[in-house]
């Protein structure tokens, strides 16, 4: 990991899911939230996916990337779907929670896609431009080794 822009994501990453646990553990208890879960069960199961993914997307696995970009997409875009259509009944404040909300676990796992997708080939050909001067420097190597063949030291 080492593109800022994946520092930062999986950051936002661990926010969301953080929330997401706050958002479950209140509905399990009863307590009145911003946003409720779609369901409960899937809710649970989502979040340790989502762990998971998190610990992928750091080791720079697509395919944590792409299991987190299905999974989230499928849960909240019904979300999305059931709220704008009027499916579910929401009123007030909490139609707008239920957009935003259900807008970032989508967009969310589309940027850290595109993020990977983008970035792909750095875990396979990393380069590093403070060190490859020197490491892949040949020529250089070459010419300082015909100078010092030519040095003829006289003690």
């Amino acid at each position: 990991m080492k593109n800022f822009t994946t520092y930062l994501f999986v950051m936002f990453m661990a926010m969301f899911w953080v929330f997401r646990i706050i958002v479950a553990f209140c509905y399990n208890i009863g307590v009145e939230f911003i946003t409720v879960p779609l369901d409960l069960n899937l809710e649970i199961t989502l979040l340790f996916l989502a762990f998971i993914c998190m610990i992928l997307i750091i080791k720079r696995s697509m395919l944590g990337a792409i299991i987190y970009f299905i999974g989230y997409g499928l849960y909240f875009g019904t979300i999305l779907y059931n709220t704008v259509t009027g499916v579910t009944v929401v009123s007030g404040v909490y139609f707008y929670t239920e957009i935003l909300f259900a807008l970032i676990g989508i967009i969310l796992p589309m940027a850290i896609l595109i993020d990977m997708l983008l970035d792909r080939n750095r875990k396979a050909n990393p380069t590093d431009k403070k060190t490859d001067w020197f490491y892949k420097g040949k020529e250089y190597d070459r010419q300082f080794d015909e100078r010092a063949d030519r040095n003829e030291y006289k003690f």
